[in-house]
């Protein structure tokens, strides 16, 4: 089984993955983009230089 993903800030659980423009970065609730935390849990919004992914919660 994989490992979750990591905050590349502080080393929380990621909720996602996002890239704005050449930046793509693991992120966690507390340095989420406010689009990213938007998103609903297994949902993907890409646009221009942005994509975003809320990863799927585990039941």
């Amino acid at each position: 089984m994989a490992e979750k993903p990591k905050c590349e800030h502080c080393e929380k659980d990621a909720i996602g993955r996002q890239s704005l423009g050449f930046c793509v970065s693991y992120v966690c609730e507390d340095h989420a983009d406010s689009a990213l935390l938007a998103l609903k849990p297994g949902e993907i919004q890409a646009y221009e230089y942005c994509y975003l992914e809320r990863f799927a919660t585990d039941c």
